[in-house]
């Protein structure tokens, strides 16, 4: 099998994980009975524009509300108004739509339904600064979150404990509407309260957790920040309030049912696949040197896979920033670099490690490629890669090398995606 071929089924596989995460198909599956009174559209995240474009295909009623993207481009919608803000870091223009979100629900009735469309990246779409804070302390708040290395959960812990729409606050706002939230999933564990740190999705997490979480990862929060979290206005509701006794939340995508996907593909190809795990988190660098040991062990051993093989692996990894010290990318092309140093001179293994949106931190690309001679490539092309790892730079080994991966945008996100191909 040449480089090319290698590549193109590893890229086979991201597109079967990518189909089975399609808005489309999703939402169709769970569509809510239309109501008495009105129907309004809410949500956000970076899958938002194409969830909204395909619920409006989908509704044979009447239909109204708005929606929070990513800015970039946007799948076009007709009745549902698609607003754009930053993304990782939370900007203005995400200030201006928290509010028309809030607004777009007051003065519901119980017969009307609201159907709320989340998927990832919404928790920096949809900065909400509580009474007494500002947009600049969110996104401090965010910044400190995105560079302490902490898990994803828990930095949604956090961040649903600043915020005046997180946390199942934009549902407690519609009350006495019905709300129905379709949920596509980029969470380890695929808890719906955690996707865009659930706007419309109460969870039991508290203010003291928060605070804990704090403490453990060292983030340096301002001393408004700490006071808010000692104080009750920061507490979340609770899944246990009558207000949410109607609702209902559907998971209609997630990680693990594209990982099945990817794995079918694989199997269609004649080539075993083993889905390690959907739900894989921890430091982007240490998570792949455990890869590459695995894939090393199959390669030399034969064990315990039988080769050839695709070892699949979905999840979120993290990677922790020490001062200003870094370069471009994120931590699926960090958690490739760490790879490709550990496999270097090993033949038969090739690997790919995207995220499922189609853009891997702060550049273009979802990702990139791997085989053993990544490495040979990027010193021959003046790059040392344990230098660029060390500072974050892994985009950078990766151009040099003419590794990445540049899908474009997906119009979804079930997060990361790993395959290894072991030959």
């Amino acid at each position: 099998m040449a480089l090319n071929d290698q590549r193109s089924f590893l890229t086979s596989l991201f597109e079967a994980a990518v189909a089975a995460a399609d808005p489309y198909a999703a939402i169709r599956a769970h569509l809510p009975s239309r109501p008495k009174g009105r129907t309004i559209v809410v949500g956000a995240g970076k899958a938002a524009s194409q969830m909204a474009a395909a619920f409006e295909r989908l509704w044979d009623g009447p239909l109204e509300g708005m929606l929070v993207a990513r800015h970039g481009p946007i799948e076009k919608c007709e009745r549902i108004q698609v607003l754009q803000s930053a993304h990782p870091v939370p900007d203005e223009a995400g200030l201006v739509a928290s509010t028309a979100l809030l607004k777009q629900v007051e003065g519901l009735t119980e017969n009307d339904l609201v159907v709320a469309l989340i998927s990832g990246g919404g928790s920096a779409l949809l900065p909400a600064p509580p009474d007494g804070l500002t947009l600049e302390d969110e996104i401090a708040v965010n910044k400190a979150l995105l560079a302490s290395g902490a898990p994803i959960l828990a930095m949604n812990v956090v961040r649903k404990h600043v915020s005046r729409i997180k946390g199942g606050r934009l549902a407690l706002a519609a009350v006495p509407a019905r709300v129905v939230s379709l949920v596509v999933s980029d969470v380890p564990g695929d808890n719906p309260a955690f996707v865009a740190s659930g706007p419309t999705v109460p969870d039991r997490s508290s203010i003291e957790e928060a605070r804990e979480i704090v403490s453990r990862y060292a983030m340096p929060l301002s001393e408004r920040v700490m006071a808010h979290l000692s104080s009750n206005a920061a507490r979340a509701p609770s899944p246990d309030d009558p207000a949410f006794t109607r609702n209902e939340v559907h998971v209609i995508a997630s990680a693990s049912v594209s990982l099945e996907a990817a794995a079918a593909r694989a199997r269609e190809s004649g080539i075993e696949a083993m889905i390690l795990s959907d739900a894989i988190e921890g430091e982007a660098r240490d998570i792949g040197r455990m890869h590459a040991a695995l894939a090393r062990e199959v390669a030399s051993r034969n064990r315990p896979f039988t080769k050839p093989v695709v070892l699949l692996s979905g999840g979120e990894t993290t990677v922790t920033i020490s001062g200003n010290n870094y370069g471009k990318g994120g931590r699926n092309s960090e958690f490739l670099l760490s790879l490709a140093l550990d496999i270097d001179g090993v033949t038969g293994i090739d690997a790919l490690a995207a995220d499922t949106d189609g853009i891997d931190g702060s550049e273009d690309n979802a990702g990139a490629f791997a085989d053993g001679a990544s490495v040979a490539r990027m010193r021959a092309a003046g790059v040392d890669p344990r230098a660029h790892l060390a500072r974050h730079d892994a985009w950078s080994a990766f151009a040099a090398s003419g590794d990445l991966f540049v899908p474009g945008p997906t119009g979804t996100n079930v997060n990361d995606f790993r395959a290894m191909l072991i030959r």
